[in-house]
């Protein structure tokens, strides 16, 4: 139940984040892609607060024995960049500057039922779906949520 919760207002707090500084109107987030032309800087000052608060904290939370929410932190082994993720983090770019949306965002936006967004929320859980069909038929898959990737080592 507290793992719940604690997930519930984790999206809930991103969520309010999200509104707050605009992600959620495609707008900002073209403009912010359109380095080119007219560039909205803004949002990168809404990536840097993030990768603040993250650097702040992410070392005094690796200082606790465990997580307050989970029994282990995750194990992630290093890896290279391979061909599925360079392909994977194209597609993920030319969709978010299509559409303006990327996961998040959203599905944050999605409350506003604007049509658009009736179209390209259930077009994304169809990728979400297909994605997992094609990795399932090639016999190489994205590790399960909460199990540990091949050569992590296990929490200390």
């Amino acid at each position: 139940m507290r793992s719940s919760l604690s997930a519930f207002l984790s999206g809930l707090i991103f969520a309010i984040g999200l509104g707050l500084a605009g992600m959620t109107d495609p707008a900002n987030v073209l403009g912010f892609l359109d380095i080119a032309g007219d560039w909205d800087y803004r949002l990168a000052f809404v990536m840097g607060g993030a990768i603040a608060v993250h650097a702040a904290l992410r070392p005094l939370i690796h200082r606790r024995a465990q997580p307050l929410f989970a029994t282990r932190f995750p194990a992630f082994a290093a890896s290279k960049p391979d061909a599925k993720l360079l392909v994977g983090s194209a597609l993920f770019g030319v969709g978010w500057g299509l559409a303006g949306y990327c996961p998040g965002p959203a599905l944050t936006s999605l409350a506003t039922g604007a049509f658009p967004l009736l179209v390209f929320v259930p077009a994304m859980f169809a990728g979400f779906y297909l994605a997992q069909v094609l990795q399932a038929r090639s016999g190489v898959g994205a590790p399960r949520p909460g199990a540990p990737h091949v050569g992590a080592t296990p929490a200390q």
